[in-house]
């Protein structure tokens, strides 16, 4: 028995459980699947190789870590920023950010000077005014005291599909064959129907001999009637 949930399952019911992959999308139970050592999801074993880097065979990967260990796709520091800002300008033309939120964005932590410089955050051709004005983004005001700045929309732009990723071709699983119920032979049918028949007649002959009463041969049958007995 196992305590899940505060509730005791059996080991069959916890077999039972199932998940879907994320590359291919089948649905197969978790004794199945393997747990990717990078991205901590499950999938199935179709879909993951030993690790590339270290080629250790116990250490799993999925196909799109995998992948991402052997070519690493650049990418800028504010790219983060880039993508939040094209998402949010589909439904608004201002945005009020504060210097954390822009942390957690870019997955790191801004600069000293961004908290002390007003002139770190100008619309100018430097690095990280980029991770905005690719958006189409400008910094309407920047607020040092609270750690607030304001970003204002000044012209639409789309998202651009690099030519890298139009390359890759998504992973299509090898096609897992059904298992046909195969037809019994003529033979193996005739041989089991007597078998059966010979099953029978032993249960019938033990119940005629039940008590010490025996059944008569055929002899005994053809010469006396059913109610006599030969002396």
């Amino acid at each position: 028995m196992i305590l899940f949930n505060g509730d005791f399952l059996s080991a069959k019911k916890v077999t039972a459980f199932k998940d879907e992959c994320g590359i291919c999308g089948r649905v197969l139970r978790t004794t199945y699947m393997r747990t990717c050592q990078r991205c901590k999801r499950l999938f199935c074993r179709d879909c993951m190789v030993p690790d590339v880097a270290t080629g250790d065979p116990t250490a799993m990967l999925c196909l799109n870590c995998a992948r991402r260990v052997v070519s690493p796709m650049p990418r800028s520091k504010y790219s983060g920023l880039t993508r939040y800002l094209m998402f949010r300008g589909s439904f608004t033309r201002l945005v009020r950010l504060s210097f954390a939120r822009i942390d957690g964005l870019i997955g790191s932590n801004l600069p000293m000077s961004a908290y002390r410089e007003e002139a770190w955050w100008s619309n100018s051709s430097n690095a990280h005014a980029k991770g905005w004005l690719d958006a189409g983004w400008e910094v309407q005001e920047v607020n040092l005291k609270e750690g607030i700045v304001t970003f204002k929309k000044v012209r639409d732009v789309r998202f651009k599909k690099s030519k890298r990723a139009s390359e890759i071709k998504p992973f299509t699983p090898v096609r897992v064959r059904s298992t046909k119920p195969k037809v019994p032979s003529k033979t193996k049918v005739s041989k089991l129907y007597a078998r059966i028949k010979n099953l029978e007649r032993q249960r019938t002959a033990t119940r005629s001999n039940f008590r010490g009463l025996k059944s008569r041969s055929r002899y005994e049958k053809k010469l006396f009637k059913p109610d006599e007995k030969p002396q």
